[in-house]
């Protein structure tokens, strides 16, 4: 399919991998359409290649296994909500009953020809081990049912969700761009490809971070085949730039709740549709879906050229978040003051004021009103020097009571020199397992940094303690969103362990991938301790966007006699 899509690539038309034949199914009739078209392109039957086919018997495109809400599988996992239902595959989201956490699974019939197809692109996926895709769990054949277990990551928007509400702001088509090269070509570089790489398979997990689904296996299961896969891959890539720069899907038909462009238009930049878009953005998602790109550009036919020109353009920056409005204090009330005695003498005698014509007063009387007047004003002196004194000591004594001072209202200042450290925020925590068959418990990542000492990661039970002969260690990757200065990491575990603290250079270009080469990446731990609450405190401060939290030592647990590692609460100062 990939190769018949490729040859009829016009110069002014984008190639379109998600044609009838590998449509989401959305619907029912869409379903149909998709497996009529399908059928007419499947390769010529092999007996000896089909599993649970009597020799002899001619091939059957057997139906989608009939399952519904509250059905047990492999008497774990139960059916929860069917997200996918085609004529040969279901797709679901179930409980594992026995880890308590949600997944989703697949399910085909294994008479069906595809069958061990899927079977070998699932194993494949399990064996990537590169936490920026969603992981396989497990891939069984039971009876007469072919069973694929992934990752279920639950408050993640894939890009069709996003893009309900508009296009993406530059900054966010970048870092969704640039992640998702990046892993597309760390895969390729293994071998692996995606082939069916769509809007719904972009996860956005809630630390900003996106997670790849279906690699391998959604193109599996619609039988896809995995000619010119580089080229397949970095045109996808280029639709998903396309539609986050424009909100529209670069070809004719409408997908994903997004308007398709008229067939006549041909491949145009994505400036040429939308006014606005950021230049060096555009001129990427046309080099890579265009096959004759504008302006005598050259095409970028490989996920590795497409991670390379991302580079080479500036950087998008993140935008400043507006700034608080400025606090205005409240009014401060006035304290009341009582009047001065000689002022409110004055006040009073004022309106007192004996009228103009009234006859000048006796001798005797006036004497009298002179001792009046002399005694007011000695008690008003007094007055005004008892108040003078009571404040002075009110002053001076702080209103002591029983000859305690209260204690002071502000605190004392920090001594001279002293650097308090800030709480980093952490975007995002991933299992880090470079010498095992991939990430241990990757969708309980989130337990080690919610806030909840009583919820936590735990490693997988081993047979005797790390730093033995089964492996040197594992841990979690924290992801800080950006370079940031880290003064020290506090590491809460759920029993005991010896842990070290790693750090990737402030200019890595890439995630670490959970491989040898990974972890020699990250250079010599800069701290290390042990106990239940380990404070790893590295010489000089970090610069850093990416840590690593690595067991080396982990305690027996009691309830199986396995080696078993915990992490609580991962917490990072600046």
């Amino acid at each position: 399919m990939a190769a018949e899509l490729t040859g009829r690539t016009s110069k002014s038309a984008p190639v379109d991998e998600d044609s009838e034949a590998e449509r989401e199914t959305e619907s029912e009739a869409d379903d149909e359409a998709a497996a009529d078209d399908g059928a007419e392109e499947e390769p010529e039957f092999d007996a000896a290649a089909t599993l649970d086919q009597p020799t002899g018997e001619l091939p059957l495109l057997r139906p989608a296994p009939d399952r519904h809400s509250g059905d047990r599988i492999a008497d774990r996992y139960r059916l929860e909500e069917c997200t996918t239902q085609s004529e040969f595959f279901s797709s679901w989201r179930a409980v594992d009953e026995k880890l308590r956490r949600a997944v989703g699974v697949h399910l085909l019939a294994a008479g069906h020809q595809r069958a061990r197809g899927v079977l070998a692109a699932a194993k494949s996926a399990a064996l990537l081990g590169d936490p920026r895709f969603v992981q396989v769990l497990d891939a069984v054949q039971e009876g007469d049912h072919v069973y694929v277990i992934r990752e279920w990551l639950p408050g993640a928007s894939d890009l069709a969700q996003l893009l309900a509400d508009g296009p993406l702001e530059p900054y966010d088509a970048y870092q969704m761009v640039r992640q998702v090269s990046e892993a597309i070509a760390a895969a390729h570089r293994r071998g692996q490809a995606h082939l069916r790489l769509t809007p719904r398979c972009v996860l956005r997990t809630e630390g900003g971070q996106y997670r790849i689904n279906g690699i391998a296996v959604d193109a599996a299961l619609r039988g896809l085949p995995d000619e010119d896969a580089a080229l397949t891959d970095t045109r996808a890539i280029g639709a998903l730039l396309y539609a986050a720069l424009t909100h529209r899907w670069p070809y004719p038909e409408d997908r994903y709740d997004l308007q398709g462009l008229p067939k006549s238009l041909g491949c145009v930049p994505p400036d040429q549709v939308r006014a606005g878009v950021h230049k060096g953005l555009a001129e990427i998602a046309a080099r890579a879906l265009c096959e004759h790109p504008p302006h005598h550009q050259d095409p970028i036919t490989t996920p590795e050229e497409l991670v390379k020109a991302i580079a080479l353009m500036p950087k998008i920056r993140q935008p400043e978040p507006p700034p608080p409005p400025a606090y205005t204090p409240p009014p401060r009330p006035q304290p009341h003051r009582p009047a001065h005695p000689q002022q409110q003498l004055r006040l009073e005698t004022a309106g007192t004021r004996a009228p103009a014509n009234t006859s000048r007063p006796s001798r005797p009387r006036l004497r009298r009103l002179v001792r009046l007047t002399a005694s007011v004003v000695a008690l008003a002196a007094i007055g005004m020097a008892s108040w003078q004194l009571v404040s002075h000591l009110n002053k001076h004594e702080g209103n002591s009571v029983d000859g305690q001072q209260p204690p002071p209202t502000q605190s004392a200042p920090a001594s001279p020199g002293s650097v308090v450290g800030k709480p980093v925020t952490i975007a995002d925590v991933l299992s880090f397992n470079p010498l095992g068959d991939g990430p241990e418990h990757a969708s309980e990542t989130s337990l080690a940094h919610d806030g909840d000492p009583a919820t936590s990661w735990q490693t997988s039970g081993y047979n005797e303690d790390l730093g033995g002969a089964y492996k040197a260690g594992t841990g979690l990757l924290v992801d800080l969103g950006s370079v940031q200065r880290v003064s020290s990491v506090e590491v809460q575990l759920g029993g005991s362990g010896t842990v070290q603290l790693l750090a990737a250079p402030k200019d890595a270009p890439t995630t670490p991938a959970a491989t040898k080469a990974g972890l020699d990446g990250l250079g010599a731990p800069a701290a290390q301790g042990s106990g239940g609450t380990v404070e790893l405190k590295p010489g000089q401060p970090l610069t850093t966007r990416y840590l690593l939290i690595w067991l080396t030592s982990v305690p027996k647990d009691g309830s199986d006699g396995k080696y078993r590692g915990k992490i609580a609460e991962v917490k990072v100062t600046g």
